[in-house]
């Protein structure tokens, strides 16, 4: 399953694939001191909901899909993030890559998922923290639903999407079908880490954010 289709081509499916294969044991590294009190965790009510409706948090009118193109930055405006975005593949074990680790302030974009606005799922991953401290997703936990995540894109449009979902999820176990599988729309999928740390085994969970797309504008 790994690199035979190109970035913005692999299916939601063969994405869902390549995580169970590999789970999702992300983002490694850090420094104590900032886990004595712990990046902030999303509250249960901020989970999306499960049972297929449409998610309060977003407008009913919402623009088609655009067609592929890499993204550059991501923006989340509610947590003052404003990052560029490197790709990211498969490291040698066969992990999703995180960006370097003394990157703190820079994202990554899963090339294995289609790029942001697209039809399908796409996913961008970044630190909770590093060696030099917070990293660029350490707030991620609390964000709210309805507030909006940026992508801008290589062809210079921004993909604008709300967020309908914020949830911890374990790493043993990672419901891969429900966060990766497509609901037949563009949507984001914003992962970092957290839950409790441990100094042996790091973090035990992932911090996701579900978000679909909403708007469309010229950079």
């Amino acid at each position: 399953m790994q690199g035979s289709n190109g970035p913005g081509r692999r299916g939601a499916w063969g994405v869902v694939a390549v995580v169970l294969l590999i789970g999702v044991h992300l983002l490694r590294g850090g420094t104590d001191a900032l886990r004595a009190d712990g990046p902030p965790q999303p509250l249960a009510a901020a989970a999306p909901d499960t049972a297929g409706a449409v998610p309060a948090a977003v407008p009913d009118a919402a623009p088609g899909p655009l067609p592929a193109s890499p993204p550059v930055r991501v923006r989340v405006p509610a947590l003052r993030v404003d990052a560029p975005v490197a790709r990211v593949g498969l490291d040698a074990d066969g992990w999703i890559e995180a960006p370097p680790p003394r990157e703190r302030a820079l994202a990554g974009w899963f090339t294995g998922a289609v790029t942001p606005g697209e039809r399908g799922t796409a996913v961008v991953v970044g630190h909770v923290d590093t060696p030099e401290g917070r990293g660029v997703f350490y707030d991620l936990g609390a964000l709210a639903k309805g507030r909006q995540v940026e992508i801008a894109r290589a062809d210079g449009r921004t993909a604008v999407f709300t967020v309908y979902g914020i949830e911890l999820v374990p790493k043993d176990g990672f419901p891969a079908a429900r966060v990766y599988g497509s609901t037949g729309l563009p949507e984001l999928r914003l992962i970092t880490c957290g839950g409790p740390y441990a100094p042996d085994g790091g973090y035990a969970g992932n911090v996701v954010v579900s978000a679909r797309l909403t708007a469309v504008r010229s950079r």
